[in-house]
């Protein structure tokens, strides 16, 4: 009998309680499963880990982890009841070695995008274009007699005498241009001339007094014509300044107030003919938008227009005075060289301030001129 009882207490222990085991497919599974690494943490008395059991859960976590990331390069974040993502280890960087990537990468600048200087240019190249367009368009108009153009009478003949007497005055200047070269010419000739006469003069006893009128002659008129010379410069040169550099200036400025008035009338055509349309919440804005432009132009138009009425009455007076002068010193220093009145002809170049260059010798250097 006391062997039996021995027996059956072994067995009795094994077997588990009925009323601890509420369903048999429960049991099944728990004893088929593999037990999880956090069901074999033991937990001590006070709550902490067990050092041995948590290295060995750091070695399965190892084996866990893909062979390209290493333990090295993951952290885990734990987090408490209250979190919303209870048991999610999250694996990336360790925040020391962040920390060192942005210290040794160093402050980080923004470069701002040139979207600003961008969108100024295509903006100037839209302007540029619907003024290119509207004042074609102005031009083509014109020319076919079906736009209407803005005409100042006395001030569009003021400039059609400028243009022509610009004209005219070039020719006047490329003839006394001419002339000087001529005379030049010829008075080379002369000087030549009358050294060959006084060496002649030299070598003929039986002519000697022939030839040296003739050289003395020869060399009055040549030195009579190097003054005649300087004053026909004088005369080239000023002239030259006044066709050249005064009245071209002039020109300028009205170029750019017909510039102005072609600009001026597109806009006011375009604003004539958005007026004749229908006024709406649509064209309302580009009727302001047009009205705006064209007082623009208009005041640019009415600047222009008084500055060419400013210059060409300045022009007036400035080529009166310089004229008057030049005409009177080229009249008299032709009358005097061809009467061979030598005396009247220095006058003249005394008179004008006329400066002669002495054949043969250069001008003063500027430390001599001091």
């Amino acid at each position: 009998m006391s062997d039996s009882s021995d027996d059956s207490a072994p067995n009795a222990a094994t077997l588990p309680d009925p009323e601890d085991v509420s369903d048999p497919e429960e049991l099944t599974m728990a004893q088929d499963s593999p037990r999880s690494a956090a069901a074999e943490i033991p937990v001590t008395s006070n709550g902490d880990f067990d050092e041995n059991v948590q290295h060995n859960f750091t070695m399965e976590l190892k084996r866990s982890v893909p062979v390209g990331l290493g333990l090295s390069e993951t952290h885990m974040t734990s987090h408490g009841f209250d979190s919303t993502k209870e048991g999610i280890v999250e694996a990336g960087p360790f925040q020391a070695d962040q920390q060192r990537t942005q210290q040794r990468s160093g402050p980080i600048v923004l470069a701002e995008e040139p979207r600003s200087t961008a969108i100024e240019k295509l903006e100037l190249v839209r302007r540029w274009s619907l003024n290119t367009y509207k004042c074609t368009r102005q031009i083509l108009s014109e020319k076919l007699g079906r736009g209407s153009r803005t005409v100042d009478l006395e001030l569009e003949a003021q400039i059609e005498i400028l243009r022509d007497n610009k004209k005219k005055y070039e020719h006047v200047l490329k003839l006394a241009q001419t002339l000087s070269s001529q005379l030049y010419q010829m008075v080379q000739t002369q000087r030549q001339l009358g050294d060959s006469f006084a060496d002649l003069s030299l070598k003929s006893l039986e002519l000697h007094e022939e030839f040296g009128y003739n050289a003395d002659t020869q060399k009055l008129l040549a030195k009579n014509g190097e003054t005649l010379l300087g004053a026909i410069n004088f005369f080239i040169s000023s002239v030259n300044t006044l066709v050249n550099k005064t009245i071209e200036d002039t020109l300028v400025t009205v170029k750019q107030y017909e510039t102005a008035r072609i600009e001026y009338d597109a806009y006011r055509t375009d604003l004539e003919e958005l007026n004749m349309g229908p006024r709406d919440a649509t064209t309302m804005p580009k009727i302001e938008q047009s009205q705006q432009m064209f007082q623009i132009h208009k005041e640019k138009y009415d600047k222009m227009r008084s500055d060419v009425s400013v210059k060409l009455k300045f022009l007036e007076e400035n080529k009166v005075k310089v004229l008057h002068n030049q005409l009177v010193l080229f009249h008299n220093a032709i009358a005097a060289y061809f009467a061979g009145n030598q005396k009247q002809l220095e006058q003249t170049l005394k008179q004008f301030h006329v400066k002669l260059k002495t054949p043969g010798v250069d001008a003063p250097s500027w430390l001599e001129e001091q």
